[in-house]
């Protein structure tokens, strides 16, 4: 088979997927998952055909997939593949490219140029941040605390870049009592440590209490959320960025999936004041539904996360003009921001902001629909987040295993607050009015057993 018809039988392949996920069940069959022990073989001797190969990945692959592409994934805060940001992909793996610097792909650095500013008016974010496109919300706040690090130990007269932490002035971090474990882990990559954080306490829904902030100095980062993993709720940026101004401290936002609520004139007001902080941390592939493996760093002072991230080698050429590599914590890295110029492009500011207000409009609805059955909603739906005990510990447990074993939908587990719930994160582009009601007659038979 010629490269060309390896090329089209994929792309046959894969529409036939995609056109079949409505009906797929959302999380695989038994025998599809355990089907999967065929793949653990000795390494291959000889060279396979590579029509032969995509056959193989295709049927033993595709039957034990999750159908995250489809309208009724709600397990997690994440998205689906919108069509111009898969379609984008597909070429981008054609022209592998390498978008480390311009002289290595100037088309990768010219589409990520105008993504990055794109995403600065649609977020309401300072336009002369710099900005990182990278694998994730975990390394987003790497990045954005990576610079935090860099400036407040050059004020110090600390040079940690180069001289490490090892006899380096003391910085302190505050988050809230509801920290997402993702930050924490990029403090720990940090050398800043995931148990050295000072805790603030936080309110039913999960906001950092701002009248509770310890004090804070020239050497403080404060971590402030937008979009609570589990309830959705926003901490109160203005007033603590005021704080930490005034202080002379840093403030960095997490805000994977919540940041993007300042693109809908309906949920605007919910990130008022987080336009303040010095970094900001988002993904590509959670509301805005651009795939996987595109998360979104911005640094208020652009010298700060050029410092912190920035190499210089006789080899590299460096041009006029902003070269990737000098932003991220990888060097070579996949062309990724081609793929979230295409979403923005196909969306535009309408578009996104009917995929927010959709997306919460489905989340109201679950909490209604599951109010009139009789159970406990656990946090104001504020966004597109939903907290819903049935009961007991073990009685939530068991109606979310029924469901998930169903396969309608799939839904996960969550503690929130010393009670155990069933969350519904509501992400994806392809969730219809008529997913929703699909699956909660699918919670109600759960339920009634």
């Amino acid at each position: 088979m010629t490269d060309t018809k390896l090329l089209e039988e994929a792309a046959r392949r894969a529409s036939a997927y995609l056109a079949g996920v409505g009906e797929r069940r959302v999380w695989p069959a038994a025998e599809a998952v355990a089907a999967l022990a065929a793949l653990d073989e000795p390494l291959p001797e000889e060279p396979a055909e590579a029509a032969a190969v995509l056959e193989l990945l295709d049927r033993v692959g595709t039957p034990a997939t999750v159908t995250t592409q489809g309208g009724r994934f709600f397990g997690f805060v994440t998205g689906s593949a919108q069509p111009a940001a898969l379609a984008a992909s597909w070429l981008v793996s054609a022209w592998d490219q390498n978008a480390a610097m311009r002289v290595m792909s100037p088309t990768a650095a010219a589409f990520e140029d105008v993504a990055l500013r794109w995403l600065r008016d649609l977020l309401g974010l300072p336009m002369e941040s710099a900005g990182a496109v990278v694998t994730g919300a975990t390394m987003a706040n790497f990045t954005g605390l990576a610079a935090a690090r860099h400036a407040l130990l050059e004020r110090a007269g600390w040079d940690v870049e180069n001289d490490g932490l090892f006899g380096a002035p003391e910085l302190t971090v505050v988050v809230g009592e509801e920290v997402h474990v993702s930050l924490l882990k990029a403090l720990g990559m940090l050398g800043l440590g995931r148990r050295r954080v000072v805790r603030v306490p936080v309110d039913g829904q999960g906001r950092m209490r701002a009248d509770t902030l310890p004090a804070l100095n020239a050497r403080t980062i404060v971590c402030v959320q937008a979009g609570n993993v589990n309830t959705g709720a926003f901490d109160p940026a203005r007033e603590i960025c005021a704080a930490a101004k005034a202080a002379g401290a840093w403030v960095h936002v997490d805000g994977a999936f919540g940041l993007f609520a300042a693109a809908s004139p309906k949920y605007k007001h919910l990130t008022d004041g987080f336009a303040d902080a010095d970094s900001w941390a988002t993904d590509g592939h959670k509301w805005p539904n651009a795939g996987y493996d595109c998360g979104l760093a911005f640094v208020r002072e652009s010298q700060a996360l050029r410092g912190a991230m920035a190499m210089v080698a006789a080899y590299l050429p460096e041009g006029a003009r902003r070269e990737p590599c000098h932003y991220t914590p990888e060097m070579s890295r996949r062309a990724r921001g081609v793929e979230l110029w295409a979403l923005l492009r196909g969306m535009g500011r309408r578009g996104m902001a009917a995929l927010i207000e959709r997306t919460c409009a489905h989340a109201a609805r679950f909490a209604e629909g599951l109010r009139e059955m009789g159970f406990a909603v656990l946090n104001e739906v504020v966004i597109n987040q939903v907290l819903v005990s049935f009961g007991t510990a073990e009685r939530t447990m068991e109606v979310m295993r029924r469901v998930q074993a169903e396969g309608v939908c799939w839904c996960g587990e969550t503690m929130w607050q010393g009670r155990v719930a069933m969350r519904i994160s509501v992400s994806s582009w392809a969730t219809t009015a008529d997913d929703v009601e699909r699956s909660l007659d699918s919670i109600r038979r759960a339920s009634s057993v």
